[in-house]
């Protein structure tokens, strides 16, 4: 009797460590601040059209970018220069496409970061210094001012007969390079609903994140209106002080949920599943053919005396290798981590791995989404 208890007690200690092994790891939790985006405190785009000057020989050719004579010329006679008509040979100018990032609540005064890039057939802005150069908005309005020395990480040499290019050397940065003239108006104090943007729409997660508020709050004030969207009511207690309010939400963790997608990009070889990717039961096989073609032709001498001559014979060894030639099953439910040690198992690369898996997605097989970059 007590041999049978101990039978059976093994085998409840083997079935419970089954169940620990197989139960899913918890999750972690993210940060609301780290999921969503607040609907007008957001960046925008600004771009401007300038000259880079001081450019060593590097710039422009001027017959070849005829907008960057245009523009040199304009400049000169709002100084009083008169350069029309005249065969104008210089190489330190450059025309130049500066762009920039105006933040949220930027304020005037306040300096920004702006990438310039070479548009015409410039060589490097190494040394050049930007002339003062409005950067407007989509509107049409200018917003900020742009100004400086153009820092660059690449660099070109050449000789005479070697040439090397490291980086770009037609792009580079001005760092507080550009003076805010214009701020964007937002009054977020005077605001009475605040609406959440999901950077990763989905309904679960919209979900939990409004469930996670109205537990903070202690009042039914965030409801999700669709998979990227939670609108938020301003409780009564947050009137004229919304800052507090959104500092106290972006703190909230949940647990975010996504769909099952395998994400593919074909040039480089890479994949990239989702921890919900799953299997039903398939059989996969893989094999790769060689076939070895060598050529071993031998000389055929006659005898010394003879009237015979030298005769070369073909000679012809065809080689057949398959490799790889397993039958394997994937069974059904199977988790991400258990498909990727079965396609290891095959010994089958990333490129093979790629074909592999749009095959079982042909076959109705995996319940997932994939996606090619």
């Amino acid at each position: 009797m007590l041999a049978v208890l101990a039978r059976l007690a093994g085998h409840l200690i083997a079935v419970g460590l089954v169940v620990v092994l197989a139960a899913p790891a918890a999750l972690a939790q993210s940060r609301i601040k780290d999921l969503v985006d607040i609907e007008g405190v957001r960046e925008n785009q600004l771009i401007g059209y300038g000259l880079v000057v001081g450019l060593n020989g590097t710039g422009d050719t001027l017959n070849n970018s005829p907008f960057t004579k245009q523009s040199l010329q304009a400049m000169l006679e709002r100084f009083g220069v008169n350069t029309r008509g005249v065969n104008m040979r210089t190489g330190n100018v450059a025309a130049v496409v500066v762009t920039a990032k105006l933040p949220p609540f930027g304020t005037q005064g306040t300096r920004i970061d702006i990438v310039v890039s070479a548009l015409g057939d410039a060589k490097s802005l190494k040394g050049g210094t930007l002339l003062v150069t409005p950067l407007l908005g989509a509107d049409g309005n200018v917003y900020a001012v742009a100004q400086g020395s153009v820092a660059i990480a690449g660099f070109e040499a050449e000789g005479q007969a070697a040439k090397i290019t490291r980086g770009v050397p037609t792009a580079g940065r001005i760092a507080n390079g550009a003076i805010i003239e214009r701020e964007i108006e937002f009054v977020l104090p005077r605001m009475t609903s605040l609406r959440l943007a999901l950077r990763n729409p989905d309904l679960t997660t919209a979900r939990r994140i409004a469930a996670a508020i109205n537990d903070f709050v202690g009042a039914p004030t965030a409801e999700p209106l669709d998979r990227a969207t939670v609108n938020v009511a301003v409780p009564k207690n947050f009137h004229g002080n919304i800052v507090r309010l959104l500092t106290e939400i972006e703190q909230l963790r949940i647990e975010p949920d996504q769909t099952a997608r395998v994400v593919i990009d074909e040039q480089s070889g890479i994949i990239v599943m989702g921890r919900d990717v799953r299997v039903s039961t398939v059989a996969v096989a893989q094999g790769n053919l060689t076939v070895t073609v060598t050529e071993g032709p031998q000389v055929s001498q006659p005898g010394a005396f003879s009237n015979g001559r030298t005769v070369v014979a073909p000679r012809t060894q065809i080689d057949v290798q398959e490799d790889g030639h397993k039958l394997a099953v994937v069974q059904s439910g199977v988790s991400l981590q258990q498909l990727v040690d079965g396609l290891n198992a095959l010994g089958i690369g990333p490129r093979d791995m790629i074909s592999i898996l749009q095959a079982i997605k042909a076959a109705g097989a995996i319940q997932a989404e994939i996606e090619v970059m």
